[in-house]
Formats: structure tokens, C-alpha cells, sequence
């Protein structure tokens, strides 16, 4: 199981473990969350152990990524959504000690204020319309445990 690239070896209590790539998905803006429920669907089907968060506040974001252990979080954008939340949340994450777990993002975001995400720490931006699969291939390639000692 080690192979597949959603789980890692962990040490605990001096003993190795396998655990799942652990995935907090939020989001910001407003709209259905269908498309973010079936997005945390694909990755548990992938392997990864999804914690999804409905809430938009910053702190509880950031709490539930410590509280969880979380390897990367994601965070769905929908209609509505602000580069000014980001800054938010980004300066939340900071404060609350969770500033070097990796964060990507994707959904509807002014195209504009794209690099700006970049400048703030957003790993990826994935744009509308990208697929699953695209997603799940980046995720494997990228998203790495952060607890190995």
C-alpha cells in the first residue's frame, strides 16, 4: 500500500504506520457545493482521507487543518470569493502555526488577482473547468506528508 501515492509511512510511538495523505477542504464565495462534495469524493475514492469544512472563517479553517494534521489543504472558490480572503486566511494560518502546510485552490477567481494568490503562497491555482483527473495527477505528484521524521 506504501506505493500508492495517498498514503505514507508515519512513525509513531517508535512504531511505522500507514496512514492516508490527509486533504482539509473549504472553500470561499457563495454557490452550491455540489461540485466541491463530488471533488472530495474523487479524492477519497483516490485514496487520500478528505476533512471537509463548510465553514468560510479563517481561524476555524486553520484550526481544523492543526486539529487534523492536515498535509495540504484545498480551497474551493466560488462565486463571490476575494483576493482579500485569502490574505485573510493566509495571515490566520500564519498566527495559528499552520503556515507551512501547502495550500492549492480553484474554482471561479477574477483572473486578475491570480498572480497575487501566487504571491501570497497558493501553490496552484486550478482554473474552472479543470478536471479530476488533472487534479488527482497534480495531487500524487505534489501534495507530500508533512509528519515523516
Amino acid at each position: 500500500m506504501a506505493e500508492d501515492p495517498a498514503f505514507h509511512l508515519s512513525k509513531k510511538d517508535g512504531k511505522m504506520s500507514e496512514r492516508k495523505l490527509r486533504i482539509l477542504m473549504a472553500k470561499l464565495g457563495e454557490g452550491s457545493e455540489q461540485s466541491m462534495f463530488r471533488l472530495a469524493r474523487s479524492f477519497s475514492e483516490a485514496g487520500y482521507e478528505v476533512i471537509y469544512t463548510s465553514t468560510q472563517n479563517p481561524r476555524a479553517i486553520s484550526i481544523s487543518a492543526l486539529q487534523e494534521s492536515a498535509d495540504h489543504i484545498g480551497i474551493t472558490t466560488l462565486p463571490g470569493s476575494r483576493l482579500e480572503q485569502f490574505k485573510e486566511l493566509i495571515r490566520e494560518f500564519q498566527q495559528q502555526g499552520v503556515g507551512h502546510i501547502p495550500v492549492s485552490a480553484g474554482g471561479i477567481f477574477p483572473e486578475e488577482d491570480l498572480d497575487a494568490l501566487q504571491e501570497l503562497g497558493i501553490v496552484k491555482f486550478f482554473k474552472e473547468g479543470t478536471t479530476y483527473q488533472e487534479l488527482l495527477t497534480w495531487s500524487r505528484k505534489n501534495i507530500k506528508p508533512l509528519d515523516l521524521d
